[in-house]
């Protein structure tokens, strides 16, 4: 069966925080290269996406999760290949030295320099929501650069961007 060029993907990003710090991920491979993320990835079949979050959390950094507070969604539309469903969860997390990860390097970034590094806007504003509390319904287009050209929060249904 091949599969219809465009569907989406479905993933997880894992925030890890702790007070006002966020354990991101400087990517070594796309999308995002180069960028600073939480970590995450696809979700195994017949895989739960908070199983994957906790998978996804102990393979990238090997760290222990036991819970994780679902956030909300951020689905990515683009006509090329990048285009993702992704649960977004947050561990409330002890602060460590940042663990290896073969997936890129972990840094803490406070919640206010996070947009002084390079980081994806759609990310920027899941961190603003989370820090407010809110839970969100987050809806982005691209075009085929894949420059930003819209972000929707379906649940205000307000524009972001």
């Amino acid at each position: 069966m091949k599969i219809p060029h465009g569907l989406k993907k479905t993933a997880v990003l894992c925030v890890l925080k702790h007070q006002s710090k966020f354990l991101l991920l400087k990517r070594l491979k796309e999308p995002n290269k180069d960028m600073f993320t939480p970590v995450g990835g696809k979700l195994d079949p017949f895989e739960t996406p908070l199983e994957a979050a906790i998978r996804e959390t102990k393979e990238e950094t090997g760290i222990t999760v036991e819970e994780m507070k679902f956030c909300g969604m951020l689905t990515e539309s683009a006509p090329t290949g990048y285009n993702w469903c992704s649960y977004v969860y947050l561990a409330e997390i002890d602060w460590l030295e940042p663990p290896y990860c073969n997936e890129g390097s972990l840094s803490w970034i406070n919640f206010e320099s996070v947009l002084d590094v390079p980081t994806p806007i759609t990310d920027w504003h899941i961190y603003e929501y989370i820090m407010e509390g809110k839970v969100f319904a987050f809806s982005a287009k691209y075009d085929e650069a894949l420059n930003l050209q819209t972000m929707v929060e379906e649940i205000e249904n307000k524009k972001i961007h």
